[in-house]
């Protein structure tokens, strides 16, 4: 059995002073829920209204099920004591609702929904509306081939025999399946309070967390506080003497890589500025005495090993850095060599180095 149910969203609700159980019964039976339904009815039958109406047409769930040729939902209210002759505004009843959807429908409606109805509920039949009609007179009003209405409660013509055969095994199908469908499951709706909304779920949350801080900060300022142990004599000694050798092996290394780049530059300059070579010089040619520092960096770079202190070696040694870094000397030896793109770049640092050893000499008087 088919039965198309409509999606369209929810057109009456219950007043907001309605119970939760109350106002999820009409959320449950607009949307067709029928799962869901089912267990409400079972846990809350005695708390439930079936008899409460909504909308301008005053119409009860019964009504409301009818009209969304909803009948799981129909039979389901029916079992948990729906009564089938309440009236509408209209002063219909819930089978005169499925009678006009019958008439305006057609289809499989009559089968699927009128007929189960009327076995349910034959006293509906012989109720009359405002209009002063009847469930069958409005089904008469059906240009489709229906049962006529004065055939109801009499036997079925032959040609209708193995239809309304068929009927009866639907409908022993159908009561077997609402009796026995879902009485495995697990019970999600308890007879207690109503379900934890999300907001209080998330406030009740919030103060565990806050409760569970709290007592953890407790607890963390009454702990006694663990006094830092003081090293003994021994471990200090040989703290202080592993110190003393890590500094020893860093100076050692610091020493070397100011000889190797003093070294490097000496020999550069032995190779670049005694040369007789006609190669074209590039600014990495030139033996800067330390390639990516600052003048000053470079004048201490070529001023390693050199004593302060020994006065006239230390000018000698300055006035030969002078001649070597001088701007016109420096050109007179490799002006014809150097490279055009770097040119101007060589002989601007050659004019900064020259002046950081002038400076040198200046300080050295």
């Amino acid at each position: 059995m088919s039965l198309s149910v409509n999606t369209q969203p929810f057109e009456h609700m219950p007043t907001p002073m309605a119970s939760k159980a109350q106002r999820r019964l009409w959320r449950y039976v607009e949307s067709g829920r029928h799962h869901k339904l089912r267990r409400l009815l079972r846990h809350h039958s005695e708390t439930l209204d079936l008899a409460e109406t909504s909308g301008r047409k005053n119409r009860t769930l019964l009504h409301k099920s009818c009209a969304r040729k909803d009948l799981k939902s129909a039979i389901l209210l029916l079992k948990y004591g729906a009564d089938p002759n309440l009236l509408d505004q209209n002063g219909d009843t819930a089978l005169h609702v499925a009678a006009r959807q019958v008439a305006r429908k057609g289809g499989t409606v009559y089968e699927d929904l009128f007929v189960p109805l009327r076995k349910r509920c034959p006293s509906a039949m012989s109720v009359r509306n405002r209009d002063g009609k009847t469930p069958g007179d409005l089904l008469g009003q059906t240009k489709e081939k229906w049962c006529p209405p004065e055939a109801f409660g009499e036997e079925e013509t032959e040609c209708n025999a193995e239809r309304e055969w068929r009927r009866k095994i639907l409908g022993e199908w159908e009561d077997e399946y609402q009796e026995t469908f879902w009485q495995y499951e697990d019970d999600l709706y308890s007879t207690g309070p109503d379900p934890e909304t999300f907001e209080d779920w998330a406030n009740r949350i919030f103060q565990e967390y806050r409760k569970k801080r709290r007592k953890e900060e407790e607890q963390h300022h009454q702990r006694p506080k663990m006094e830092t142990p003081k090293p003994s004599l021994q471990s200090q000694r040989l703290l202080e003497e592993e110190h003393r050798l890590y500094e020893k092996r860093a100076r050692a290394k610091e020493e070397e890589l100011k000889e190797a780049k003093r070294q490097r530059y000496e020999e550069g300059c032995s190779r670049v500025f005694s040369s007789h070579s006609s190669q074209s010089l590039c600014y990495a040619d030139i033996p800067w005495p330390c390639p990516s520092g600052t003048p000053e960096e470079m004048a201490a770079v070529a001023l390693h090993r050199v004593d302060p202190a020994d006065r006239a070696a230390y000018r000698r040694f300055l006035r030969r850095q002078q001649a070597l870094w001088h701007p016109d000397k420096f050109l007179q030896r490799c002006g014809t060599r150097l490279a055009e793109k770097d040119r101007r770049r060589i002989l601007d640092t050659v004019t900064a180095l020259s002046q950081a050893f002038n400076r040198l000499a200046e300080t050295a008087k």
